[in-house]
């Protein structure tokens, strides 16, 4: 075996590890969470979407929902803002804190996504090239639960400059940079920063 091979491998046990300790510490508060989501508006715990894993394989992305029902639907759909009338009262707390995203320690167990790598995205069908060529590969590994792009400003973060980001990673990976992107994506959280981009606008990916 050799040392990319064994590094993935550790990579993979890592993963797992991590992701099974998070859920079992915090299925209580997940617990807590779904009682308040419940009592706080309409409509599921969760919000499913299908999403982008290894070359593309389609899975069920899970986090804490924070709109109201059917929000996809109203307003600018996926797209979000910082004062968006579709967000609950709970949600405005779950999504400043990121705490809305903690379920998907349950994607990473399942073996969806990692605990780093770029982040998952909807299929993406759009027709610029250059974005194209940068998604192909992106898709090359699994998706993470932080990134690169966390760690530099989140959704302030132009979309081809995330791209870029993610190309970077995957080209530099090692088990070193995980950690560090790890440490230092706990860090990024508790800053708040960039929980929403340029003018308080979170633009999907086009």
């Amino acid at each position: 075996m050799n040392n990319k091979k064994f590094s993935n491998l550790i990579k993979r046990v890592i993963d797992f590890l991590i992701s099974l300790l998070a859920v079992i510490i915090i299925s209580p508060f997940f617990l807590i969470i779904a009682i308040l989501i419940k009592l706080d508006s309409k409509g599921p715990v969760f919000f499913v979407q299908k999403r982008a894993g290894k070359d593309g394989k389609l899975f069920n992305f899970l986090k804490f929902r924070t709109m109201v029902e059917n929000a996809e639907n109203i307003g600018l759909g996926i797209g979000a803002e910082e004062n968006d009338p579709r967000i609950t009262k709970l949600g405005k707390f779950l999504r400043e804190w990121t705490i809305d995203e903690s379920p998907q320690f349950i994607n990473v167990l399942k073996g969806d996504i990692s605990l780093v790598g770029p982040r998952s995205l909807p299929p993406y069908s759009r027709q610029d090239e250059n974005l194209k060529k940068l998604w192909q590969k992106r898709i090359s590994i699994k998706p993470g639960l932080v990134s690169l792009v966390d760690i530099k400003g989140r959704n302030l973060v132009p979309w081809e400059k995330r791209f870029e980001y993610d190309i970077w990673y995957i080209d530099n990976w090692s088990l070193r940079l995980d950690f560090k992107i790890l440490i230092l994506g706990f860090f990024a959280v508790l800053s708040r920063k960039g929980v929403y981009g340029e003018s308080g606008i979170n633009k999907p990916l086009k």
